[in-house]
């Protein structure tokens, strides 16, 4: 079983579909023939994420036989997933969702009907510029990760053929102009805060530095900034998307399907013709175009205002997700963690999130109306984090930790502050709050030491805790203070919020001595 043994004469439609392979229900070919002629949608990155989401939810939605248009990638940093992960397969993949109960869902992605290499030196340069020509083109977007809106002065000096995403997307922008000002819509999909923002801030970079170096009329610049032309909404997206998994390639060797070789480019991308990713998914679009837009509503993305994604985006990293993770990624650790699904088996970790979540931070969340926060947090406690397949661990997730705990809890303790709320209802938080002072040590709770997470403050907050001993009685902890009033680390002063002197008990409790931190846990989980 190959994909592309789906473009034979010969092809055995009831083999693949015994075995829980589900196809394409859509022509392919007619699909491909009218995205030639009349593209509508391009995405830049051609990676693992596009391929288990946006590309999968247009499949979706070319199943309901309500749309007749695919999508065009165009690979702006690593030319080689063209070669190795489209070319060979015929910009076939194959979606492997990964279930909490330990099975799979096993779906073949026919929506790419083209993949381009998106730079100056290659023939497909040309044809990107005739697809921005091209006044039935809706959408471009993105999943090059935050790093890719970046530019720097060199790129900038590069004139009208820059080297980083952001000025091949402003070249292919003012192709655009030239066609007659033809309006689009410049959509990112990447997993950061207002990143339609970015995405803007990226374009105008370039397209006012050409501006001043007399390369373009000032006419782009008005055409970039005029809403009725071009616009750059926001959008969430959430769906975890690891990298290839031994077992799920093992899996599907035991059902004869061969195209299942790992994939690794000389930039050190790892891929594959599968793709595996967790069940749950999330995409809130701001619904602003310009020129129409591809339906992925109908294969479950949902569009809305500005607005509403922002609620969503602060509901998922202050109170239904992120805090989540960082809690137990710092318990996790000085407990001997390894995997964030073995912890979801531990009664006391599992409280602790579940009732951070639920109890805690759930009094000041604003529901975005579009997405239940209830809903979304029993997701995450009941199938996204214990789900088998999901090799994460909380050494990761407690990188850089110091950067989220303004967001993922600082937030939410001003919120009580701001709505003047009990503040003896946060117990778990302060908790984990003083988990990470202990954390800091380096030592796990049953003695051995361990290396805490890269974090670009580590050094200086290991210092302020340095004076404290595990298991030394009657030592002073007025070192703490010079850490809990941080509100670059905490976003506010833990003892003006008055949790400070709540915060050093529980210091104290967790430097106890051995076996301290469990116990502690235990102690609060099961007091609330």
């Amino acid at each position: 079983m190959k994909l592309t043994d789906i473009f034979s004469s010969s092809f055995d439609a009831a083999e693949w579909e015994t075995k829980g392979y589900q196809l394409p229900k859509f022509d392919i070919a007619a699909v491909r023939e009218k995205t030639a002629k009349e593209p509508t949608w391009v995405h830049f990155g051609g990676g693992n994420i596009f391929r288990a989401f946006p590309a999968a939810i247009l499949n979706d939605a070319l199943n309901t036989g309500k749309y007749d248009r695919g999508v065009i990638v165009a690979e702006t940093f690593d030319f080689e997933v063209v070669d190795k992960a489209y070319a060979p397969y015929n910009n076939l993949s194959l979606l492997v969702s990964l279930q909490s109960s330990g099975t799979i869902e096993k779906k073949v992605i026919a929506s790419v009907t083209e993949a381009l290499k998106a730079d100056y030196q290659f023939d497909d340069w040309k044809r990107l510029t005739d697809i921005f020509r091209n006044p039935s083109l809706q959408m471009i977007s993105f999943t090059i990760t935050e790093k890719g809106y970046g530019y720097n002065d060199a790129d900038l000096a590069r004139g009208l053929k820059p080297v980083f995403a952001m000025g091949k997307v402003a070249a292919l922008l003012y192709e655009r102009y030239q066609a007659g000002q033809l309006p689009l819509t410049v959509q990112s999909m990447d997993n950061c805060s207002h990143n339609g923002d970015k995405v803007r801030n990226g374009v105008f970079a370039y397209a006012e530095r050409w501006l001043a170096d007399g390369l373009v009329p000032a006419g782009f610049v008005d055409y970039l900034k005029d809403e009725t032309k071009i616009t750059f909404p926001w959008s969430m997206i959430d769906k975890i998307t690891p990298r290839p998994h031994e077992k799920v390639k093992e899996m599907l060797a035991a059902d004869g399907f061969e195209d299942n070789n790992y994939i690794e480019t000389e930039k050190h991308t790892f891929t594959a013709p599968f793709v595996n990713a967790e069940e749950v998914q999330y995409l809130v679009i701001e619904d602003h175009y310009t020129n129409g837009r591809p339906p992925l509503d109908l294969g479950g993305a949902l569009y809305t205002t500005r607005e509403t994604v922002d609620k969503v985006e602060t509901m998922k990293v202050t109170t239904c997700l992120n805090p989540l993770h960082t809690a137990m990624s710092i318990y996790g650790c000085m407990l001997g963690y390894t995997l964030i699904s073995a912890e979801m088996a531990d009664e006391d970790l599992r409280a602790f999130i579940q009732k951070i979540g639920y109890m805690e931070a759930m009094p000041v969340v604003t529901d975005p109306g579009v997405l239940n926060p209830y809903e979304f947090i029993g997701a995450v406690i009941n199938r996204r984090l214990p789900n088998p397949f999901m090799p994460d661990a909380p050494q990761r997730i407690a990188m850089d930790t110091s950067q989220k705990l303004p967001i993922r809890f600082g937030e939410t303790i001003k919120k009580y502050i701001a709505r003047g709320l009990d503040m003896s209802n946060l117990q778990l938080i302060p908790l984990t709050l003083a988990g990470y002072a202990r954390y800091l040590k380096g030592i796990k709770d049953n003695g051995e030491p361990f290396e805490p997470s890269p974090d670009p403050m580590l050094e200086e907050l290991q210092a302020i805790v340095a004076p404290l001993e595990i298991g030394k009685a009657d030592q002073d902890y007025s070192c703490l203070h010079a850490l809990y009033i941080r509100k670059d680390v905490f976003g506010l002063d833990l003892y003006e919020a008055g949790l400070g002197e709540q915060i050093e008990g529980m210091v104290k409790e967790l430097f106890a001595g051995v076996g301290a931190v469990r116990a502690t846990l235990h102690k609060y989980v099961t007091a609330r």
